[in-house]
């Protein structure tokens, strides 16, 4: 089944966000059926803060060795396309297109000075048209932070941005953020895109977003920050106790 064709089943598309080669591999492992990557946790894997503060040559490697292990289809996190002009973005698409990729998130906010605004939607969906004119086979996944900058009459905001990219040419639409049942419903039934959601704390479970017409549910981030943490508690457990007893417990459990 073709990447596209994975957003429209009964149950909704559940992509394994990864960051290098041996998270795609146990992901395969696991059983998922695509892959997309995350790019705050490739910034964190990497040194950077998140926000296209590492080059888009080393997002690259991290996306071909991705690549060189799993066959999966895989989805990368652009970010807002790495590029100052719509020609670089797009060089930057078939650099990917190249490397075997079938899809990306693209996402209408820039981050300047650690600070992340919304772009204006008109100027958005003007180069979003230009974007999927020059890459007619890849999937664009549309990303706004609408929800997850709190601006005002937010569910109104979101309709009306996933209306107008839709008419310019993405293929899904992605609101990190969105948690609630009633703005998913509305979302699903007012907007003619394959609608994606993230993983929040406050997010219904799996069988309650495919009742509400949710095609795409990621994991953004989450997966890595966790292991960090869990890494960060290994680590602190070897120096308190002088013993790597605590690193085997997991033969127990």
């Amino acid at each position: 089944m073709d990447f596209n064709a994975l957003h429209h089943q009964n149950q909704p598309l559940l992509i394994a966000n990864v960051w290098d080669a041996s998270s795609a591999l146990i992901a395969q492992q696991a059983g998922y059926n695509a892959l997309g990557t995350s790019s705050a946790a490739i910034a964190t894997l990497l040194g950077y803060e998140e926000g296209e503060r590492m080059s888009f040559d080393e997002l690259l490697f991290m996306v071909t060795r991705i690549k060189a292990v799993t066959s999966l289809p895989l989805s990368v996190d652009l970010e807002s396309g790495y590029g100052d002009t719509t020609s670089r973005i797009i060089e930057n698409i078939h650099c990917l297109t190249q490397a075997g990729v079938v899809g990306i998130n693209i996402e209408d906010s820039h981050v300047v000075n650690g600070v992340r605004s919304l772009d204006d939607a008109h100027t958005f969906a003007s180069k979003l048209q230009e974007l999927t004119a020059a890459c007619p086979d890849l999937f664009f996944n549309v990303r706004t932070d609408t929800f997850l900058l709190n601006v005002e009459d937010a569910l109104e905001e979101t309709l009306y941005r996933g209306q107008l990219y839709a008419a310019h040419g993405a293929n899904g639409f992605f609101v990190p953020g969105m948690t609630q049942p009633d703005s998913i419903a509305a979302l699903v039934h007012h907007v003619p895109l394959p609608v994606n959601v993230m993983c929040m704390p406050t997010l219904p479970d799996f069988s309650t977003l495919a009742s509400l017409g949710v095609r795409r549910i990621s994991m953004g981030n989450f997966i890595h920050a966790a292991i960090q943490a869990k890494l960060k508690e290994s680590l602190c457990k070897i120096q308190a106790h002088q013993s790597f007893a605590d690193v085997f417990d997991y033969e127990n459990n």
